[in-house]
C-alpha cells in the first residue's frame, strides 16, 4: 500500500480543545509547573517530558507546538517532528546536530540561496564543517564526492529554482553506504512527495511556504526519528534547545489549521501550473515543469509521487534576458494585477521573481552558471485566485507585450 499523507495527517489529527472545542486549545505559558519538587530534576535528566504530559520550559517543548509537531510527523510519515521559527533555523539546526568540526556535506549545487550561503560561507568559518556542491541528478558525481568525514548529503525534491528531480532513493543509498544520512528539503512539494518513505533520515521545512499558504507566517519544521529530534531537544547538546529557534504557540495554531486543506490547495496549484506549462510548451517558449514529459525527471518523479497531487506548483520561464524578465513580471503585476513581483512562494495567489538577482543572488556568477540558474530565469509560483482561463489571458497578452509570443 503507497503512503497516503492526506490519510495519515487525517488519522493523526483530533486534538480536542482544553474545554472540548474542535481545534486543540493555545499553551500561551512560558514556563510550566510541576506537582512535586521531586519531579523537577527529573524534566531537567530527560526522564521525563511531552509524552508522559510533563513540560519544563517554553523553548524545550510546548504543548501547542508539540501537538503541530505530531502533525508534520503524520503529513511526513516519520516517527516525530518539531517546528521551529523558520526553515532556515530547521536546516541549520539540523546540519549542525549531525556535523561536528571537521566533517563534510554533499550537497546539490542547485538549492535556495540562503541554504547555500549558509553551506559555503557561514558553516566552514564558524564551524569547520566543509560542503562539496555537485550536480544532484549525477548519483556518480555524488558518489565520488564523499569521503570518510562526510557526514550528510543534502538536498532539495525539487530543486530550486530549476526543478531539477532527486532521485531519492538512490541518494539514499548511496549515503547509508557511507555511514551518512540523507537530509531533503520538501518545502516545494509537500503532499505531493514523502522522502522519509524513499530513504530519507530527515526531511525539512519552510512551513512559510506552501504549508502555510498564505504568506503571514515564518515557520519551519524537522520531520525525523523520534531519536534524532529527542537528540536535538537535549539539554546539553540539543541544537534545537541551545541555539533556540522556537516556535510561538500561538503560530502553531494557526498552522496547524492549514494542514487539513493542504492537499486541496496543491492540487489545485499543481492543476493551474501544469495547465500553464503546457500551453507554454506548445508555444514554443522554454517553460521547464516537471510535469512535462519532456522534463528529464519527469518519469522519475512519476515513479516517487503519491497519487493524486499532481507535479507542483512551480515552473519556471527562460526569457533569454534580465531586462525582458523584469519587463514581463512589471506588466504582470503593474497592468494585469496577475500576481505579485516577490520572493517567496506556496502563495494564494501567484508570487514571481527573477532567481538569479533575488533568491539565488547569494551565489556567485560561477555558482549560478553551475547551477543552470540564467539571469532571464522567471520563477513563478502559480497561484489558484481568478479562474485559470482568465489568469492565462493575462498571462499570453504580457507575452506578446514583450515579444515572447
Amino acid at each position: 500500500m503507497t503512503f497516503d499523507p492526506q490519510r495519515s495527517l487525517a488519522m493523526v489529527r483530533h486534538e480536542f480543545g482544553e474545554h472540548g472545542g474542535v481545534n486543540m486549545s493555545i499553551e500561551a505559558s512560558t514556563t510550566f509547573t510541576v506537582m512535586d519538587a521531586a519531579s523537577m530534576p527529573e524534566l531537567f535528566q530527560g526522564h521525563r517530558g511531552p509524552e508522559g504530559g510533563c513540560y519544563l520550559y517554553g523553548r524545550h517543548f510546548n504543548p501547542t507546538v508539540y501537538v503541530l509537531g505530531r502533525y508534520l510527523a503524520a503529513l511526513e510519515g516519520t516517527q516525530a517532528a518539531y517546528c521551529t521559527a523558520s526553515g532556515l533555523s530547521a536546516i541549520a539546526c539540523t546540519l549542525m546536530q549531525i556535523c561536528s568540526p571537521g566533517d563534510h556535506i554533499v550537497a546539490a549545487e542547485t538549492i535556495y540561496g540562503g541554504t547555500h550561503a549558509l553551506l559555503k560561507e557561514f558553516l566552514p568559518a564558524k564551524t569547520g564543517v566543509h560542503t562539496t556542491f555537485v550536480d544532484i541528478g549525477n548519483n556518480d558525481a555524488v558518489a565520488a564526492a564523499m569521503t570518510d568525514r562526510t557526514k550528510v548529503v543534502y538536498c532539495e525534491t525539487l530543486a530550486n529554482p530549476t526543478l531539477v528531480v532527486a532521485d531519492l532513493p538512490r541518494l539514499a543509498a548511496i549515503a547509508h553506504a557511507r555511514g551518512a544520512k540523507l537530509v531533503v528539503d520538501n518545502t516545494f512539494s509537500p503532499m505531493i512527495l514523502s522522502p522519509a518513505q524513499h530513504g530519507a533520515d530527515v526531511v525539512v521545512h519552510s512551513m512559510t511556504k506552501f504549508l502555510g499558504g498564505a504568506s503571514d507566517i515564518i515557520a519551519g519544521a524537522v520531520c525525523a526519528s523520534q531519536e534524532f529530534i529527542v537528540s536535538m531537544m537535549d539539554l546539553h547538546t540539543g541544537s534545537l534547545m541551545l541555539l533556540g529557534p522556537t516556535m510561538d504557540p500561538k503560530v502553531a495554531a494557526a498552522l496547524a489549521l492549514r494542514l487539513p486543506h493542504l492537499g486541496l490547495r496543491m492540487t489545485e496549484h499543481s492543476r493551474r501550473a501544469q495547465a500553464f506549462a503546457e500551453r507554454l510548451a506548445e508555444r514554443g517558449l522554454a517553460v521547464t515543469y516537471p510535469g512535462l514529459p519532456s522534463h528529464p525527471g519527469h518519469e522519475l518523479l512519476r515513479a516517487l509521487a503519491n497519487e493524486g497531487y499532481g507535479f507542483g506548483g512551480l515552473f519556471t520561464l527562460d526569457t533569454g534576458s534580465k531586462e525582458t524578465a523584469f519587463r514581463l513580471m512589471d506588466i504582470l503585476q503593474n497592468e494585469h494585477r496577475f500576481g505579485f513581483l516577490a520572493v517567496s512562494l506556496g502563495y494564494f495567489d501567484t508570487l514571481m521573481s527573477c532567481s538569479a538577482s533575488s533568491t539565488s543572488s547569494e551565489l556567485s556568477d560561477e555558482d549560478l552558471q553551475a547551477a543552470g540558474i540564467r539571469p532571464g530565469l522567471v520563477r513563478i509560483s502559480i497561484g489558484y485566485t481568478g479562474t485559470l482561463e482568465q489568469r492565462w489571458a493575462q498571462f499570453a497578452e504580457a507575452l506578446q507585450k514583450v515579444g515572447l509570443l
